[in-house]
Order: structure tokens, then C-alpha cells, then sequence
């Protein structure tokens, strides 16, 4: 019998076979940009179905009442199919620069050798030509010098500086290309004196909690107390909402570090950051923020042109499909879509292809050697919680468990259980609605809203401890039915469940080990067989028995039958 704990990377890889379906649903989550294609509730419905799991609002197009709409329609939608929760994410426009707008809205194209002027006088806001074209930066004419390049669209048009004039430039076109409105403009070797937190981003994140959105995607930022600022802005009434960086620049990886530390999670902009640096070398940096969030067990987004051809296209080139499966097995947490669903034509196939080829991916990863990698980079000692995660983990993987319930109130036990990454599904039952979608960041996380209100304040101590662990018990099965109903488990499966001994926040310590099966004696009143940490469990118990099928699974990761991608979250 090969012991799982020992499966090697390559043994994993050397099993895997085409002609067998995927082992587990998707873990990894779909991030869908909505725009005017997609921001009907019907459209926003069907987006959910075909595996969305958080909806981004692009802050830098669009106004207060257009994603005012967007928002209450994704609420709409959530009350067609509740028991669903779908994060909202505002993403702040930043220190960004961009073009204004073309005169009559199209786009304008033009080829190398092309001469024209950008603008910085707000008149031409909204006249942009062939020959003239509005940039929102004043500074412009005064940070940049005859030979810089300027790019714009993500580095796909190339300008080159040819003379500096008050509050204008003028430029020459070195590649052939399109003006277009709103597209970015990036300005590498230049030293662009922007504030972090400009003045539309503190009035849109002041209409962001208004409107009860639960991610910052934060725009540009070069260093922690840029993440600060953010926080301190939000205030009381945001301080629910989770800030997710985007690192975008050369400032930004240099002081990552320290920016992990303040975050709660990452975005990898790719697009920005691909003109800051060298196009080859972001691929390295891709790779280090994600392995640095994963030993920090903190949410890691991989973004920009995962699917790009698929804005046009119904199907994705192969270097796009690899694109997305390296992401996944670097260890991203959620996968985004950008123009394919926000002004797209296949925003429901880019979807869908996205779903696949992340369950595909997860299917190539070797489950095994990358918990003991995981546990290995640690820094000890560790938390209770983060100890008693780690062995549900642990312990999943020897009795080839087929899912971890996780009873928290605020997630952070849900997201230290992902950071071990699991191969099976995390069922996080939470009363938290917030807490609820903010879980969608961390991998393998399917949240459960628990409606019923908690018991009443128990007389005594004794009865407190009683009351808790029946409301537990009553959640935990509450998890194991909406889970065999969703396909997440079988009946009579073993299953995982992590709890705190008492009400509150921060006292996870205890790990059980059940059945799939509502019925299931262990959840009446604790004869469960219940592990506190540091308790050893008799190792003769039935339970603890590790299957030749758990055995056989290692060299076999997509053995089991396949779930529909849509039951993730």
C-alpha cells in the first residue's frame, strides 16, 4: 500500500490520463467583469450559473448610476437563486492614465509613422481625433522627454515623444493601432508623481459602501500605507470590506513584503505590470507573489488576457488555455475575465471554458507533496486555529475525507483550511452573509448562509457549552444536506468538520470526524469522535483506517466521478 503522505510530484503527474473525468468540482473562482453586455439581471443569472463567483464593477469606466444598477441587479439576482452568494468588487480606476474620449465614440485607427498630439487641456475631453487625443495626467508634458515611448492599451500601441509643449505632447506612432476612449496609458522610466488615492477614488469607494460592496480591488499600489489609506478611508461602515491589492509596478513588487503584511489579499495585473517590466521576466514575478501568498495563506488573483481572444472568439487559443491551467497550478485562488464579459460576445462561453480548464488543472496538481511543501515553509509556532486547520487537512488526506465543514463567523478558518489546499471541498457555514462572500477569494471555499438566528443566552456556563454544541451540530447538518443536494458528497462519506469550543471569534480547536449522513449518531450532543489538539485519537478506531482507495487516489488524482463545474459556490 503507497502512503498518500509520501506520493511524490512526479509520481502524481505520471498518472494522470485524458481519458479519465476530473476528480473533484472546481476550486479555483471565476471572476467576471460586468459591463453593458452583461448587466441585465438575466445576464447576470446565467453568468452566476455558468460558474461566476464574484462580479467586478470597472471604476474606471462608468458612472455612479451605472454600477449602481449593476450592483442592484446582482442583489436581484441572488434573490432568484438564494443560498448563492456572489461577492461584489469594486475595482478603483487609481492612479491610472488614461486617454478621454473619441468625438463620435468610435474607435479611430491609425498606422506607424502617424504624428499626433495628446492633450492635457480638459477642453478636448471628449474631441478626441485622429490628429488630437485627450490624457488625463496634467503632468504629462512635464515627466516625460523627446525618446520615451509612451504606451497605451495595455502596451499594444507604442508613442514615441517628439516634442513637449504646455500641457501638450506631440508624438509619433510606432506601431499600427487604434485610438480608442478610456484606454490606459502607461508611462515606464518615468517617474509619475499621482497620489495613490486620487479624488474619484475616494468618492467612489465612499459610493461603494454605501452600496454594500464587499472587495476593494485597489489600483496601482506602491506601498503599505497606500493600503492603509484605502482602510482608513472605508472607516466604520466599510470595515467589513476585504482589500485586495493590485500590484502593477516596479514600486509595487519591490515593497511587496511589506504590502502582504497590510493586504487582505493580491491581485497580479499583468497588463500594467507587463509594461513596467519586461514582458519575460512576468512570468517570474507571477510566481513569487503567488507562492509568498500561499506560505501567508492570503487570496491570490491571476488577471488580464486569460481568454482574450475569446472577446470575439468562442474558443480560447492554447497558449491561453495554458495560460489559465499555469495560473491555477502556480496556485492562483480565483482566476478573472475582463473584456470577455464585459463587452464580449461570448461572455457565457468564456465562462464556461474558464470553469474547465481550471478543473482540469486542479486535477494535475499533487495534492499531497504540496501540503507537506506548504507545512514545511511555515514559521512556528502557529495559532490554534491555523494548527487545528492544518490537521483537518492532515487528516482529510489520510481518510481520504470528501469535504472539510467549517463553522466560522468571520472566515478566517475557512481561508487558513485553503491555505493548505485541500483536494476536497471546504463547506464554510457561516451566519455571516458578509463572511459569506468574502470566502469566494480563498480556493475551494463553498459558502453556506445559515439563516436560523442563534439560541437564546444560555443561564449558565454548563448550559451555554450544551446550547453551542447543539447549534453546532444543527449547522454541521444543515452542511451535510445541502452538500449531498449540491453533489459535494456522498451519503455516508467521511467528512471533516472544524468548530470552536465555545461562541465567538478565534477559538477554533476542535476537529470531528463524521459521516455524510444527517442521522449520523456523532452529531448528537458530542459522541462524535472529537479531536482537540494535542489529543491523540486511539489509532485502532475504524474511522482512522487508512483505505486502499485513499492509497490508490494518490497515484489516481481524477479518479472520482465528476461533479458539474457550476456547484462551485
Amino acid at each position: 500500500m503507497v502512503d498518500p503522505r509520501n506520493t511524490t510530484r512526479l509520481q502524481w503527474l505520471e498518472s494522470l490520463d485524458i481519458k479519465t473525468e476530473p476528480a473533484h468540482v472546481r476550486k479555483s473562482s471565476i471572476i467576471c467583469t460586468l459591463g453593458p453586455k452583461t448587466q441585465s439581471v438575466e445576464m447576470i443569472t446565467e453568468l452566476r450559473k455558468a460558474g461566476m463567483n464574484i462580479a467586478r464593477m470597472n471604476f474606471s469606466h462608468g458612472s455612479h448610476e451605472f454600477h449602481g444598477k449593476t450592483i442592484a441587479n446582482v442583489r436581484r439576482s441572488e434573490e432568484v437563486s438564494k443560498g448563492r452568494p456572489v461577492a461584489i468588487a469594486l475595482d478603483t480606476k487609481g492612479p491610472e492614465i488614461r486617454t478621454g474620449n473619441t468625438k463620435d465614440g468610435n474607435d479611430i485607427p491609425f498606422k506607424a509613422g502617424h504624428e499626433l498630439t495628446f492633450s492635457m487641456d480638459p477642453k478636448h475631453l471628449n474631441e478626441g481625433t485622429a490628429d488630437l487625443m485627450y490624457i488625463d495626467y496634467p503632468n504629462l508634458h512635464k515627466v516625460v522627454v523627446p525618446g520615451r515611448t509612451i504606451y497605451m492599451d495595455d502596451g499594444i500601441m507604442a508613442f514615441e515623444v517628439l516634442e513637449c509643449q504646455d500641457k501638450a505632447v506631440k508624438v509619433v506612432a510606432r506601431t499600427d493601432g487604434a485610438l480608442s476612449s478610456h484606454k490606459g496609458i502607461n508611462l515606464p522610466g518615468s517617474d509619475v508623481d499621482l497620489p495613490a488615492l486620487s479624488e474619484k477614488d475616494k468618492s467612489d469607494l465612499t459610493f461603494g459602501v454605501e452600496q454594500g460592496v464587499d472587495i476593494i480591488f485597489a489600483s496601482f499600489i506602491r506601498t503599505a500605507q497606500d493600503v492603509c489609506d484605502i482602510r482608513t478611508h472605508l472607516g466604520e461602515k466599510g470595515k467589513h470590506i476585504k482589500i485586495v491589492v493590485k500590484i502593477e509596478s516596479t514600486q509595487g513588487v519591490e515593497n511587496f513584503d511589506e504590502i502582504l503584511e497590510e493586504t487582505d489579499g493580491v491581485m497580479i495585473a499583468r497588463g500594467d505590470l507587463g509594461i513596467e517590466i519586461p514582458a519575460a521576466q512576468v512570468f517570474i514575478v507571477q510566481k513569487m507573489i503567488i507562492a509568498k501568498c500561499n506560505v501567508a495563506g492570503k487570496p491570490v488573483i491571476c488577471a488580464t488576457q486569460m481568454l482574450e481572444s475569446m472577446t470575439y472568439n468562442p474558443r480560447p487559443t492554447r497558449a491561453e488555455v495554458s495560460d489559465v491551467s499555469n495560473a491555477v497550478l502556480d496556485g492562483a485562488d480565483c482566476v478573472m475575465l475582463s473584456g470577455e464579459t464585459a463587452k464580449g460576445n461570448y461572455p457565457l462561453h468564456a465562462v464556461k471554458m474558464m470553469g474547465e480548464i481550471s478543473l482540469l488543472a486542479e486535477s494535475a496538481i499533487a495534492y499531497p507533496p504540496l501540503f507537506n511543501e506548504i507545512r514545511a515553509a511555515i514559521h512556528l509556532p502557529i495559532g490554534t486555529t491555523e494548527a487545528t486547520c492544518s490537521s483537518a487537512v492532515n487528516a482529510a488526506l489520510e481518510l481520504n475525507a470528501k469535504a472539510i465543514i467549517c463553522i466560522t463567523t468571520t472566515g478566517t478558518s475557512a481561508r487558513l483550511l485553503s491555505k493548505y489546499r485541500p483536494e476536497i471541498p471546504i463547506l464554510v457555514v457561516t451566519r455571516n452573509y458578509n463572511t459569506a462572500r468574502h470566502v469566494h477569494l480563498s480556493r475551494g471555499c463553498y459558502p453556506f448562509h445559515y439563516q436560523k438566528p442563534p439560541p437564546a443566552k444560555a443561564a449558565s456556563e454548563n448550559e451555554a457549552r450544551d446550547q453551542w454544541q447543539n447549534d453546532v451540530d444543527e449547522r454541521i447538518q444543515f452542511a451535510i444536506a445541502h452538500a449531498l443536494d449540491a453533489g459535494l458528497v456522498k451519503k455516508d462519506d467521511v467528512v471533516i468538520s472544524i468548530q470552536g469550543w465555545r461562541g465567538g471569534v478565534g477559538n477554533t480547536n476542535t476537529m470531528r470526524i463524521l459521516r455524510a449522513n444527517i442521522e449520523d449518531p456523532a452529531l448528537k450532543m458530542g459522541s462524535a469522535v472529537t479531536s482537540r489538539v494535542g489529543t491523540p485519537i486511539p489509532p485502532d478506531s475504524p474511522d482512522l483506517r487508512p483505505s486502499s482507495r485513499a492509497a490508490k487516489h494518490a497515484l489516481s488524482p481524477n479518479s472520482k466521478t465528476v461533479v458539474e463545474p457550476t456547484a462551485k459556490k
